[in-house]
């Protein structure tokens, strides 16, 4: 009788970076503020609804509202104006020119218009996927509403926050257009962001019920194969993946990306429903 071999052991997996500290921190707070205002801000837009009513007493009452829906405006142009920084001390201090062309670039290229075609044709069938790199084509167009929406609503928002000041130079119009505009513009970004932005992250067939990368900051090689090949062919041709080599994710960051993510899809989604069911009643 020929002895019988024990399985070989199963290779175990290589986890590469993706997003360091920083980048997790900020997304975490960025998903904090964003919920407030959008939380803060609805009772005011659907004011004849009964259940902005429920919904400001949760925060305390409209003046209470009113100071967590300031509170989280801070924080997010804080946040802004610290990433804009730093991607202004890459450029000038570092001379990095990668922050504004190529594959580690946020700005939009041509590559990004042939690969959403691709994209498309995917979709139906009809070719083949495209072969991302480190940024595709809607996380760059998710990143740059950022900047019109802290231009736009940021803006009108100041306006409202001190019209005292801004009245002693601005007509009284102005305040019922930046009144009109903050309120449309910041039901559009929430409408994008529980919707299209959820999908693209969290909700697609491969990702679901939850991509945990952004609060991990790490993928599987494998992950990198599938999603983005382009990215992963550039980087072992220029020997870097080692460079990326990071062990996997510890189980307490896991775990808090799970509830903590979790409650924020749960509580975008609920106020979704809340602005879809304010529209259709």
């Amino acid at each position: 009788m020929t002895e019988a071999r024990a399985p070989a052991p199963a290779p175990s997996r290589r986890y590469l970076r993706r997003f360091d500290r920083t980048d997790r921190v900020t997304h975490a707070l960025l998903i904090v503020s964003f919920l407030g205002l959008a939380a803060t801000g609805l009772p005011l837009r659907f004011a004849d609804q009964g259940w902005s009513a429920w919904l400001a007493r949760l925060w305390g009452g409209v003046e209470a509202a009113g100071t967590v829906h300031r509170l989280c405006a801070v924080i997010m142009v804080g946040l802004f104006i610290a990433h804009v920084g730093g991607v202004l001390r890459k450029l000038v201090v570092g001379r990095d020119l990668g922050v504004l062309w190529g594959p580690r670039s946020m700005v939009p290229q041509p590559r990004d218009l042939a690969e959403m075609y691709q994209h498309f044709r995917w979709f139906l069938g009809i070719g083949p996927r495209p072969r991302f790199d480190r940024f595709t084509y809607w996380e760059k167009f998710d990143y740059w509403a950022v900047f019109w929406g802290m231009f736009i609503i940021g803006g009108s928002g100041l306006l409202l926050w001190f019209p005292v000041f801004f009245s002693t130079f601005l007509p009284g119009r102005v305040f019922n257009i930046a009144l009109l505009v903050h309120g449309e513009e910041a039901l559009l970004a929430a409408g994008f962001i529980f919707t299209i932005h959820f999908f693209n992250g969290h909700f697609r067939p491969d990702k679901f019920p939850m991509d945990l990368v952004m609060f991990t900051g790490r993928v599987t090689e494998e992950e990198m194969k599938h999603e983005r090949p382009g990215e992963h062919e550039r980087l072992a041709a220029a020997g870097r993946l080692s460079e990326l080599e990071t062990g996997p994710p510890p189980e307490a960051v896991v775990t808090w990306g799970r509830v903590f993510g979790g409650l924020a899809l749960l509580t975008g989604v609920l106020l979704f429903l809340l602005i879809l069911y304010g529209f259709l009643t």
